[in-house]
């Protein structure tokens, strides 16, 4: 018996003595966007540290830099809309897609055709009268401009007839749709509506209603996937937690397919506008849609990538199946 305490008591102090193991520090770089909601959450419901993670971020004004700075290993882990640059950097072996951001997803608003105020009272009031008008966007080959190659598809209209302007950052596309140096911009709800609110711009539609498809995703870089497995894994574990919760807040339907919003979503609300700036109105008005478990739609991007191609934007040898890695994540949908 006497031995049996001694050898507990020595367990405890061991235990009581051996140092906290640190915390696994990670940089993740992303857009101050509601579509960015599931990092915010997870970092403030302590999701990340409950893996052991320590976290710092980084916020960039367009989508391009945040896939540079996870090649560049700048940061560790990204969360954007896809672009010709990023699939670029993908196609060289930088970057590896491992779950989804938003998707354009009938029923929930997200990314807003925005129209001039003087565009709009000269009759541009739907996406579809975008032939022979000029749209500002942050630079070719943006989320942006595969928004409006889509939108041309669709509605049966030649890309050359959209004046296409890059402007490089967000605040400058705003810039020019406000003083009608372009005739439209697109832009996610929670701006849109407020410049419109504001009465600096019209919204004429959504890209939702135009073209669903899977606008982001949640990447990292092959080095790390290589070299820090477990890190990505506890990751994707901490972002899944924090998804599932927006969903369960700013996801829910009725019948009659009208939003609603209960507890769950006044409790994340503070969280989301503590980084997005956004109104708790503009929020609830404009909030994504995002796969409850980081889930892609992964035959979008094969289509985004050709249609990229196509326009010259992207390499040849971009293969999303040698840069998306479904291993993280189960149950990705439309895999070819």
């Amino acid at each position: 018996m006497i031995h049996r305490l001694v050898a507990l008591t020595f367990s405890l102090a061991m235990l009581m003595g051996a140092p906290a193991q640190a915390a696994e520090k990670i940089t993740i770089a992303a857009l101050t966007f509601v579509s960015s909601s599931p990092l915010f959450i997870a970092q403030e419901k302590g999701y990340y540290a409950d893996e052991g993670l320590e976290v710092e971020f980084q916020f960039f004004r367009a989508a391009q830099p945040v896939a540079v700075a996870i090649a560049s290993g700048d940061a560790d882990f990204g969360v954007t809309a896809f672009t010709a640059g990023f699939y670029n950097l993908a196609a060289k072996g930088a970057v590896k897609v491992i779950g989804a951001q938003s998707r354009e997803e009938p029923g929930y608003d997200f990314v807003a055709y925005l129209a001039s105020n003087k565009a709009y009272a000269d009759g541009f009031d739907s996406p579809a009268k975008f032939p022979g008008r000029s749209l500002g966007m942050t630079q070719k080959g943006s989320s942006f401009h595969l928004m409006i190659g889509m939108l041309a598809d669709k509605q049966g209209f030649a890309l050359d007839e959209v004046r296409l302007v890059p402007l490089e950052k967000v605040p400058n596309m705003i810039g020019a749709v406000k003083s009608g140096q372009v005739d439209a911009i697109m832009l996610p709800a929670h701006i849109a509506l407020a410049l419109q609110d504001g009465g600096a711009a019209r919204v004429i539609g959504w890209v939702h209603e135009q073209t669903p498809y899977q606008l982001g995703g949640l990447f990292t870089s092959s080095r790390n996937i290589a070299e820090r497995r477990p890190v990505v894994e506890k990751f994707v574990r901490a972002y899944q937690r924090a998804a599932s919760d927006y969903a369960d807040a700013f996801m829910q339907l009725d019948a009659k397919g009208n939003r609603q919003f209960g507890a769950e979503a006044e409790a994340l609300i503070p969280i989301i506008a503590k980084y997005t700036k956004a109104t708790p109105e503009k929020i609830k008005r404009g909030a994504p849609y995002i796969d409850p478990k980081g889930r892609l739609k992964v035959g979008s991007i094969y289509e985004q990538v050709a249609w990229l191609k196509g326009q010259k934007l992207v390499v040849p040898e971009a293969d999303p199946a040698q840069f998306i890695d479904l291993s993280f994540i189960q149950g990705h949908m439309d895999v070819p």
